[in-house]
């Protein structure tokens, strides 16, 4: 049996092991299970990594920046953003890898016009570094929006995003989990009244379909679109990996 499953806590909100479920039966992978890993604090991992049968873990909130500890290896991008959402287990080695970059990239594209030259990116975890790699790499420009502003950086906090400011960045990309289930009264705090047709309003929260943060820029003409796709993508991806050597 080879054993796979997902780390994080809580898992309440994750539809990942019911994808791969679904994935497993209906591609008729046998020999193949997935399960969650609920973990309260990363000192448990061990217990979850000392199961012999075990090939792969995706990775989510809160623990993609605390798992690096306990890789053996590191993929460029891995080593690039210093976040780890993917760990592919061979022989005892574990290798940290990040398909939240392909996923974000490849759903931000389809609706990104040549006007989204500036973005927020609202957070500053380990899902906001790959969206931090992936607008590098689309050479637009970014600054962070945070409760607590980092010293010496080009933070700001929501207090400081006014009108004028969010008429100037044009691409918003929520990486927090405010309104995710079962918290979807939570919203970050924005001026939405000042966002139009212009605007693009990525939020990676994809349970709800339509959170409050998508729901009032919507209500202002902007284009949103919520992280469903960006996960299926990163999900793919991260079998890809896992089965990279296998002949499947």
């Amino acid at each position: 049996m080879r054993r796979y499953g997902l780390i994080g806590y809580p898992l309440s909100h994750s539809f990942s092991q019911r994808y791969f479920t679904e994935k497993f039966g209906r591609e008729g992978i046998s020999g193949c299970s997935y399960s969650n890993f609920p973990l309260a604090a990363i000192d448990e991992l061990p217990g979850v990594l000392a199961d012999p049968e075990l090939r792969g873990l995706n990775v989510t909130i809160p623990y993609k920046e605390q798992v690096l500890s306990f890789l053996d290896a590191r993929s460029p991008v891995v080593e690039a953003i210093g976040a780890c959402n993917c760990i592919d287990i061979r022989d005892g080695r574990r290798t940290g890898h990040n398909t939240d970059v392909v996923g974000f990239e490849q759903s931000l594209l389809p609706l990104l016009g040549s006007h989204h030259r500036r973005a927020l990116i609202l957070g500053t975890g380990g899902a906001a570094k790959a969206v931090e790699y992936v607008l590098g790499k689309l050479g637009i420009a970014y600054r962070f929006v945070t409760r607590r502003p980092r010293a010496g950086s080009e933070d700001v906090g929501y207090g400081d995003v006014d009108a004028a400011m969010l008429g100037e960045y044009t691409l918003v990309v929520n990486t927090t989990p405010l309104g995710m289930y079962p918290k979807v009264d939570e919203y970050p705090a924005l001026p939405y009244e000042a966002a139009g047709a212009r605007h693009y309003f990525f939020d990676l929260v994809y349970n709800p379909a339509r959170t409050l943060f998508l729901q009032q820029a919507e209500a202002q003409g902007a284009v949103v679109e919520n992280g469903h796709a960006m996960l299926i993508l990163q999900a793919e991806e991260s079998w890809r990996i896992w089965t990279a050597a296998d002949g499947q």
